[in-house]
């Protein structure tokens, strides 16, 4: 290749961002161009991490740094598939990365699942985060919701649910959200996970922030606290467990405060069915689990319903499959080896490559996103010095962007990133809060670009 490798990324999450960064350190010359969907950067840690998390101000800066680099450009507001296909960026990149990263909800295949009442985790995040494009109301009607699940964003939901909206105003939220929450009627909060303690997929800090609020008491209930050999090897082997365990069993014998709103932590129950009358959710049935000695539940026969009047299921993110990739609906995955995308026929697809969650499944904290990321960009770059990269015709940095602007796309830039995190910091300013998100989409592109 007698010109620099140019390389498009699509998803400006922290799995795209680490990929631009581990190539612009691997080579003196190559220029990476992020595009989103979105007119904004950092995809999950903007619109999926609940907004009273201290550290995603850390992230951000860490994530800042490396899209300021002058050899990354963010090019936002352009949709893959559809404002730009695999063919276009053929023309410009000589391998494009796809980290477009998991935002839907997995499905819980339950009887009831589709009442009204009944939500998806990640689809309230993407409320409360202010995502532009989900709706802005959201019906918090209920005195008593179950959140459905044993993973941080399972506790993100209980918690966003149980706090009140003034202990929120501090944060980022957007406004509609605000006022939403300060209507909500909600007293309890109850967290239901299917198997033990030994198991629970948080980490000990996001479990921990539970126990913050003023307003909310945090129950475990002791039934459920359960251990088998299983449990006590995961103990022995992984820190984080122990302290997860720790903490819970520490809650469970405490005496109990007055609060006005309490969130209940239950294990060994397992959701069975959403109950419902006229079409509304009226209550969730469990059944009690027992723990089988290999880290495993099986069904007690026993069954409990609760009095709840909504459901969130909190079970995981999917991601969506992408036009003219391969996708593998089981997993939720591109098919892939060592990040190299697989087609059909077992073969590279030439210049295609993947990484994040779309590429191993939405498992993993920001730790694993850095480490993945490098395994494909080191496929990427060995592909190149062996001469398997399709050289793209069009190598001048300025044609996409005039190819893109040509069609009338309004894309947003770094830049723009700039003038939109600076009007939303300006914003909150006046009230004392770090920012308030702009949420509507044309908005922000009308910030952005000027």
């Amino acid at each position: 290749m007698n010109r620099p490798l140019r390389v498009a990324v699509i998803g400006a999450g922290p799995a795209g961002i680490y990929a631009a960064d581990h190539l612009i350190k691997a080579s003196e010359t190559v220029t990476v161009d992020i595009f989103d969907k979105l007119p904004t950067p950092y995809g999950l840690i903007r619109y999926g991490v609940a907004p009273d998390h201290p550290r995603i101000k850390e992230i951000v800066n860490a994530l800042f740094r490396i899209l300021d680099n002058p050899r990354i450009r963010f090019i936002g507001n352009v949709s893959y598939g559809v404002d730009v296909k695999p063919e276009e960026l053929n023309r410009f990149y000589d391998a494009t990365v796809i980290s477009t990263g998991a935002e839907k909800d997995r499905s819980l295949d339950i009887p009831g699942i589709d009442l009204q009442g009944s939500f998806g985790g990640a689809d309230f995040a993407s409320w409360f985060n202010g995502h532009p494009d989900v709706p802005r109301d959201w019906p918090l009607e209920a005195k008593e919701v179950a959140v459905i699940g044993a993973g941080n964003v399972a506790i993100d939901v209980a918690r966003i649910l149980a706090k009140t909206a003034d202990e929120l105003l501090v944060t980022e939220i957007p406004d509609n959200v605000y006022q939403a929450l300060k209507s909500s009627p909600v007293t309890d909060v109850h967290l239901f996970s299917r198997r033990g303690p030994g198991q629970v997929k948080f980490t000990p800090q996001e479990l921990r922030e539970l126990d913050h609020s003023p307003n909310v008491e945090v129950i475990v209930h002791p039934e459920g606290i359960e251990f088998d050999e299983a449990s006590l090897e995961a103990m022995r082997q992984t820190r984080h467990i122990k302290m997860c365990v720790d903490i819970l069993q520490n809650w469970a014998v405490r005496d109990p405060r007055d609060r006005p709103r309490r969130l209940h932590l239950y294990f060994l129950q397992a959701p069975v069915e959403v109950l419902g009358e006229n079409g509304k959710v009226v209550g969730l049935r469990t059944e009690t689990q027992e723990l089988t000695g290999d880290g495993w539940v099986r069904g007690t026969g026993e069954f409990t319903d609760w009095d709840v009047q909504a459901v969130y299921r909190a079970v995981g993110y999917l991601s969506s499959a992408l036009p003219d990739l391969p996708f593998d609906t089981t997993t939720g995955t591109i098919p892939h080896a060592a990040g190299r995308v697989i087609d059909l026929d077992g073969e590279h697809v030439p210049g295609t490559y993947v990484a994040g969650w779309i590429k191993r499944g939405p498992v993993g904290l920001i730790g694993h996103t850095k480490g993945c990321s490098g395994e494909t960009v080191a496929s990427l770059l060995e592909d190149q010095e062996q001469g398997r990269l399709p050289l793209a015709p069009e190598g001048d940095p300025d044609a996409p962007i005039a190819y893109l602007e040509q069609r009338g796309l309004p894309i947003t830039t770094w830049a723009g990133w700039q003038l939109l995190d600076a009007y939303e910091i300006a914003l909150g300013e006046p009230h004392g809060r770090k920012r308030i998100k702009v949420v509507d989409r044309d908005e922000m592109t009308a910030i952005s670009r000027g």
